[in-house]
């Protein structure tokens, strides 16, 4: 099955930064860009005539409008666009069976600006089979294309064993070998609690000689299978003590892209998504990629 990215459009600046950040990705993978928007025709309380043909029309224009936006600048894109009948979350998750990533635009970051691209976006990351890419939009798009070219670094979290993030670890380097890029893994950690940790746990970090050398060793062990892979990006190893979250946003600012995995949460009121990836998402400086960890690592 040939594989395409997809992109979600709705006409805003943040949808069309994540179309164009999408179009560069798909012409460093090889790939094509599907873009899509969702329509539903609803009723709108407002004091003008809002008929089903008039949705419809509009609905259309934004797909054109970005389709004539990007092949203007790529003309070298294979471009494709879907106008779905439904509601944005089972518009896009429903685009998913042929998609190497979603690309999807976000708002802004600070504890002012309202939730990170709405809780359609949200339920949509919590619930994908695919990566999802959330971009914002910048004011000097030449400059971040310029960024990308020059190679730039691919920041990525490790956690837990090899096979917990070797999905997250996977399209990192994948990213990064078509960016001409280089990864930078990083492994946060924390001191254990009294009695947290099994006998069993802490005689093997006696063996490595410490908790730290522990912690340097699993990230090695992690690493090992991506850098027999890739043996051309150049990786960066960095252990450091904190929260996950916040030493990853540390380094965020020099990334062209944070890449963190993601287990998704069911509770009463539906999927939510882990809380380095909340972190990550409403935070970083950076497009910032979550990547379901039920993706297969093999190929």
């Amino acid at each position: 099955m040939s594989r395409e990215i997809v992109a979600g459009v709705d006409g805003s600046p943040e949808s069309l930064a994540a179309a164009d950040w999408a179009a560069r990705e798909a012409l460093r993978r090889g790939l094509p860009l599907r873009l899509v928007h969702a329509w539903r025709w609803e009723p709108l309380d407002l004091p003008l005539v809002q008929d089903p043909t008039t949705q419809q029309r509009a609905a259309r224009e934004v797909l054109s409008g970005a389709a004539a936006t990007l092949t203007a600048r790529h003309p070298e894109l294979s471009l494709d666009t879907e106008l779905i009948g439904d509601a944005p979350v089972a518009a896009l998750l429903g685009t998913l069976g042929r998609a190497e990533l979603l690309a999807l635009g976000s708002r802004g970051h600070g504890a002012v600006t309202g939730f990170l691209l709405g809780s359609y976006g949200q339920q949509i990351i919590a619930e994908a089979t695919v990566p999802v890419v959330a971009v914002r939009a910048r004011d000097d798009l030449p400059a971040e294309q310029a960024a990308e070219a020059s190679g730039g670094q691919v920041l990525v979290g490790q956690h837990g064993t090899p096979e917990d993030s070797a999905a997250a670890l996977r399209f990192a380097f994948e990213t990064a070998a078509a960016r001409g890029a280089s990864v930078r893994a990083v492994r946060a950690w924390s001191l254990p609690p009294l009695f947290a940790y099994s006998p069993g746990s802490l005689r093997l970090a006696d063996e490595a000689g410490g908790l730290v050398p522990y912690e340097e060793k699993a990230l090695r062990e992690a690493l090992a299978p991506w850098r027999e892979r890739h043996p051309d990006v150049p990786v960066t190893e960095h252990v450091e003590l904190g929260s996950a979250g916040q030493v990853l946003l540390s380094g965020a600012g020099a990334a062209q892209l944070l890449v963190v995995g993601r287990r998704a949460r069911r509770g009463a009121l539906g999927s939510r998504i882990g809380s380095v990836a909340h972190a990550a998402l409403h935070l970083a400086p950076c497009p910032v990629a979550v990547v379901p960890q039920e993706v297969d690592p093999q190929d």
